[in-house]
């Protein structure tokens, strides 16, 4: 076990330090300073996970350990601009990940023009309705197919994020134009930001945007129903991803032909997703499908998710839960399928659970049990776990 602290963790911690004893005025308490159009924000989100796995094919194993640990700063010296940064401690990437910082949100943003923001850095793209929701506010400890960067929706992205609204919020709309990063696996379709990336990622541009349709006014990205009020929206959405050719490691230059029998680097990727949610008395509905074509440089390899050098990766998913006690208890229920090109059979997850609110997702606890059958679509293949979850956003 390594002793000494990784030096990237000293000026940030240092920071916070700094900022949470010298910030003053009773509205702060703390965690917040505000003067006219001056603040300082520091917060983040405390996820401590524990998780078992029994599969059918190995022994059954359970780990200890924070999800997310994901402090943030954001702040604003002038009106209509603001900068926000977030790193995460709790699962970084890399040889030295138990020192390492994983950077999440990092992005500078105006405010200015009526009905449009526009934001530069690494942000979240506008693909997946279940992604874009905040992990603080989903209803299942882990999201579904449709929103895991490992299977096709884009992560945080680095480049131009543009969003809005019209219609009295009714009409809400993104686009980004951003560099985006692969991690090329066989058995995955892996976005990654570019600015956490390994030396083997294939790198590209990506373009994309999404609508949403609220007819009932605004609905904001979040799950559970704690307003008892009609919300509902749908929601459609594309991207187009080509790789530059300036990273292919796992592809013999002068055949073209793949090097690796576990990683293929991947030639382009489109997408397309259609979402819907229902909020009402205490019910909650999220729906959602979306659908991935992709090509490998080498268009002879098969493997994983891949067939002749292509994938067409669908997942579905759809989760609800009910508050049983208003504001304090609610029951959980979810069910996803994925399937793809070389798959034996589809691979399903079901899963039930519940959430107790201590004060809304502020502080939480969650149970989900998922049954998982047809793992990585080889029939048989199944496995069980159970997620527990205590959380605490500040």
């Amino acid at each position: 076990m390594k002793s000494a602290v990784n030096k990237r963790l000293v000026f940030p911690l240092l920071l916070l330090a700094i900022m949470a004893v010298s910030v003053s005025g009773p509205e702060a308490a703390g965690v917040a300073y505000k003067d006219g159009d001056k603040y300082v924000k520091v917060g983040g989100r405390i996820q401590l996970q524990y998780h078992y796995v029994a599969p059918d094919s190995a022994d059954a194993g359970d780990s200890l350990f924070f999800r997310r640990f994901r402090p943030y700063v954001e702040g604003s010296i002038h009106k209509d601009w603001k900068g926000k940064f977030q790193w995460d401690m709790g699962k970084a990437a890399g040889a030295d990940a138990d020192q390492e910082v994983a950077i999440k949100d990092a992005y500078m943003q105006y405010d200015g023009i009526e009905g449009i923001r526009i934001t530069l850095g690494n942000a979240k793209f506008p693909f997946s309705r279940e992604f874009i929701t905040s992990s603080k506010y989903q209803q299942l400890v882990e999201r579904t197919f449709v929103g895991d960067h490992d299977y096709g929706t884009p992560d945080r992205q680095l480049g131009v994020h543009l969003d809005g609204h019209g219609a009295g919020e009714k009409l809400t709309w993104a686009a980004s134009v951003v560099s985006a990063d692969i991690d090329p696996d066989k058995n995955k379709l892996d976005f990654d930001t570019p600015v956490n990336k390994a030396d083997d990622f294939n790198e590209g541009l990506m373009v994309g945007g999404r609508v949403d349709y609220h007819p009932f006014g605004h609905l904001k990205f979040s799950q559970g129903d704690f307003r008892d009020e009609l919300k509902a929206t749908i929601g459609v959405a594309a991207f187009s991803w080509s790789n530059d050719n300036d990273n292919n490691t796992y592809t013999d230059s002068a055949t073209g032909l793949a090097t690796s029998t576990s990683k293929y680097d991947v030639d382009k990727i489109t997408g397309v997703e259609v979402s819907g949610a229902f909020r009402y008395m205490g019910l909650s509905i999220d729906a959602e499908y979306n659908s991935f074509d992709a090509d490998t440089v080498d268009g002879a390899v098969t493997g994983g998710i891949y067939k002749d050098g292509d994938a067409k990766l669908k997942n579905y998913a759809v989760e609800g839960g009910y508050m049983v006690i208003s504001q304090r208890f609610e029951i959980v229920a979810g069910y996803q399928v994925q399937d793809a090109d070389n798959y034996e059979t589809q691979w399903k997850r079901t899963s039930v659970g519940g959430n107790w609110f201590f004060h809304k997702h502020d502080i939480k606890v969650q149970l989900t049990y998922r049954m998982g059958r047809d793992l990585k679509g080889r029939e048989g293949n199944d496995e069980d776990e159970v997620f527990f979850q205590m959380q605490y956003v500040f």
